[in-house]
């Protein structure tokens, strides 16, 4: 698969959780990509994104996440 489709599958999980009220709540890196927590009220949801693109949508998510919290 090239890493564009894998980027919009990475995109489209995040974007679907997202929509249905998950928060994201810890990030951890490493050499084989980033590891992505999202809580809602009842539930957990770990996603591992490897593409570039992958991490750069999260963060973008994650940065718009915070500015509505403040």
């Amino acid at each position: 698969m090239s890493e564009y489709k894998t980027f919009l599958q990475e995109r489209d999980r995040i974007d679907f959780l997202i929509q249905k009220g998950y928060k994201i709540t810890n990030v951890t890196e490493n050499l084989n990509g980033s590891f992505v927590e999202f809580e809602n009220a009842d539930e957990k949801e770990t996603l591992h994104i490897i593409t570039p693109e992958g991490r750069k949508y999260f963060v973008v998510v994650l940065i718009n996440q915070q500015k509505e919290g403040a």
